[in-house]
């Protein structure tokens, strides 16, 4: 129980919650200028002493914790990376790896995948948008004709828009020749069968806000309808034309996951702010990032489609003109632990991973962050997830401490989270 003035002193600091969390500062440093964002999602928890931060060499068969493979020097004098990233260590003055990121979402890939898309644990009470929606949102659609933005994957819950509505949604597609399958005509539609269809949508349309006028959610997705219309009769298809890229460079960026990036970059070119480019599909090691037991053993094999991808996508936009304006972020639910599995594989590990950036006219060419000798637990520089968050906002000019709104309810576009200096300053 709690007596009257307790009550009226709780109710007043409630209602002053809102102003307090709206004049919360923006960062001491200028903001970026970034244009655009390629998010690449490796699904499943891509080890990082594996990969972006090599320790000393361990050995499954005698349970002797460490890294996997051997590590390499790379362009920037001192910083090393895997054997297997050979391509993007001779490009690595464009990148920062941020060796100390962590979160505390239990070692679980749903609610990690939630953690690192929404930059917060799963809550009761609030469906949180998708960073990718967030700036969808802040940001929107570079040119007119384009979507905000656009998942090369499954799509799924974490990526959405959360309580920002349907408006701030993505596009998803699963083939990268034929573009989203919504949006595509069936052979079997003729032209004039289409607007018929068009105009019979249209009408339907009219009748169905007119007689709802104060539902919101049935405005946002009347105008998601409205502008799948006009990417289907736009310029915006001609992207999914690879073959009008020339053979070379198609050949440069690699397999399925490669094309993917090479869509991207044309995406871009086209107007899309956010895109989320996932490397989850049709592994050839049996597992893909999650390589527990038998797994380990051809990870070598999609560490190199990724870096083969990932350096020419880098070269690819530099080529453009585009990569000061486009940021590309790699990043994973979680890490994996230096030990290894009884079969030989890895677990999970939440309590330190890594997270790449290239691009995004940011100080490149470092790497922050610094975890033990085995890569087990951060010991400097941690970097939480909503500091990424305010990472990648801040670089697109968005204030990370800005409110956006569930009804009436003030949400900070991310948990607190604070830029990484170091990239800006």
């Amino acid at each position: 129980m709690i007596d009257r003035r307790q009550f009226l002193a709780g109710t007043a600091a409630a209602a002053a919650m809102p102003s307090v969390l709206h004049s919360a500062p923006r960062p001491n440093f200028a903001p970026g200028n970034v244009e655009h964002c390629i998010h690449i999602w490796l699904g499943g928890g891509a080890c990082h002493v594996d990969t972006w931060d090599p320790k000393i060499k361990g050995d499954p068969k005698l349970k002797k914790p460490g890294s996997y493979y051997d590590a390499i020097d790379t362009s920037v004098p001192g910083l090393q990376v895997c054997e297997h990233l050979s391509k993007c260590a001779k490009v690595m003055e464009h990148f920062s790896l941020l060796r100390s990121v962590h979160h505390e979402a239990v070692d679980e890939h749903a609610a990690a995948t939630n953690e690192m898309h929404t930059g917060r644990p799963v809550s009761g009470t609030i469906v949180y948008p998708s960073i990718g929606s967030a700036v969808a949102h802040e940001r929107g659609k570079a040119t007119d004709g384009a979507p905000a933005y656009v998942v090369m994957g499954y799509p799924n819950l974490t990526r959405g828009p959360g309580f920002l509505g349907a408006k701030h949604g993505f596009i998803y597609l699963t083939n990268t020749e034929n573009g989203p399958s919504g949006l595509t005509r069936p052979a079997n539609i003729s032209t004039s069968r289409q607007a018929s269809r068009d105009r019979l949508l249209g009408m339907a349309r009219k009748s169905f806000v007119q007689r709802n006028l104060k539902d919101t959610v049935i405005r946002q997705y009347n105008d998601a309808i409205g502008e799948s219309q006009e990417l289907m009769n736009g310029e915006f298809m001609g992207a999914f034309n690879l073959k009008s890229e020339s053979s070379s460079l198609r050949n440069a960026y690699g397999g399925e996951f490669g094309q993917r990036c090479l869509l991207a970059r044309r995406l871009i070119q086209r107007g899309v702010r956010f895109q989320e480019v996932s490397f989850n599909l049709n592994f050839v090691n049996g597992t893909g990032w999650d390589t527990h037991n038998d797994g380990q053993l051809k990870q070598h094999l999609i560490i190199q489609q990724l870096d083969q991808a990932l350096a020419t996508l880098v070269t690819d936009l530099k080529a453009h003109k585009l990569l000061d304006k486009t940021l590309i972020v790699v990043s994973t639910e979680f890490g994996r632990p230096p030990e290894f599995d009884g079969g030989g594989g890895r677990g999970h590990q939440s309590r330190a991973f890594t997270v790449a950036l290239a691009g995004g006219g940011l100080k490149n060419g470092q790497a922050i962050g610094v975890t033990d000798e085995i890569g087990k637990s951060v010991v400097e520089r941690p970097i939480s997830v909503p500091d990424l968050f305010a990472t990648i906002h801040w670089a697109m000019g968005v204030n990370p401490s800005k409110n956006l709104y569930d009804g009436d309810r003030p949400v900070p576009i991310t948990d607190h989270g604070k830029p990484v200096k170091e990239l800006f300053v």
